[in-house]
């Protein structure tokens, strides 16, 4: 990930949460406090997001002593440590929510992306995100689906063509033009980018197929004629199965033949993760140097 690009994004989250100031904590606790404090998950979860959280406390205080204690992509037990970070308790507490709040929305995505593979693992089918995300958030969404082990679709409009129905109907009009037109007009257009269609039936997959592009989009199929689309494919390109898929379901979905599965809900749906920051001991005025010189101890 690109430190600029988040560090960006860091300070604009603590901009929004901290305004002109703390007041809370400028008004109760001194600055000369000092503690040690660690973030811990209350459920089992998958860990992603941790050096955007330890660079959400040392952005707000350099001075911070921060320790990823879990890395990303770590599966973690209930009741965890993910982070500890020692020093002015002042500013762990203004760094507190928003480190927490990166940290939690990725870790639910890594979570519930790692509990699909799961699921998938046995028919060694892909799992797919897609576009479905929070909007400036994308680049970071995408690497907790990394994290709890999906692989990324394409991360925009720009990298991947994909050919879905009212694309079709637009570029179409009344003529009758088929899918198999619409690949090869897309590839005179944009030579070398990969080209994916949707289609709905077995008779657009026939239809699509003539141009071979490089993968077709099965839409809101049901299992059993996703498998007859997989018989005509025979192997002709790859296939990705979207639309209404569920942990319920995914199963079925998997064993269909396909070679992929996308999914919306890993970031539009996903979960926050249960966690919280709780003070190790109860902060006092030690210097910073004195209370690390302790806890080394």
């Amino acid at each position: 990930m690109n430190d600029e690009q988040n560090i960006s994004l860091i300070r604009a989250a603590l901009d929004e949460d901290i305004g002109a100031g703390d007041v809370t904590t400028q008004a109760l606790v001194p600055p000369a406090t000092h503690g040690h404090a660690v973030i811990l998950n209350r459920t089992p979860c998958r860990v992603s997001g941790a050096d955007i959280a330890r660079q959400v406390f040392l952005t707000v205080d350099h001075d911070l002593c921060v320790t990823i204690e879990a890395a990303d992509g770590a599966a973690l037990p209930a009741d965890s440590r993910i982070l500890a970070v020692s020093g002015r308790a002042a500013s762990i507490l203004t760094a507190e929510r928003v480190a927490l709040n990166f940290l939690q929305r990725l870790t639910g995505i890594a979570t519930l992306t790692a509990a699909f593979v799961e699921r998938t693992a046995p028919h060694g089918v892909i799992l797919l995100d897609t576009r479905k995300t929070t909007p400036g958030w994308r680049r970071l969404e995408k690497y907790a689906v990394r994290c709890g082990g999906g692989v990324n679709h394409r991360m925009g409009l720009y990298d991947r063509v994909m050919i879905k129905d009212n694309h079709r109907r637009l570029w179409a009009g009344d003529a009758v033009r088929s899918l198999a037109d619409a690949v090869r007009a897309v590839r005179i257009a944009f030579p070398g980018i990969p080209v994916e269609v949707e289609v709905e039936n077995e008779a657009e997959l026939r239809d699509a197929l003539e141009a071979r592009p490089e993968w077709v989009l099965l839409d809101n199929m049901p299992p059993e004629q996703m498998k007859r689309c997989v018989a005509i494919n025979n192997g002709t390109t790859r296939l990705e199965a979207s639309g209404g898929i569920t942990l319920a379901n995914i199963d079925a979905v998997a064993a269909s033949g396909v070679d992929a599965i996308s999914l919306g809900c890993l970031t539009h749906s996903a979960p926050a993760a249960d966690l919280s920051l709780e003070f190790e001991d109860f902060p006092s005025r030690r210097s910073a140097p004195a209370l690390a010189e302790e806890l080394l101890d």
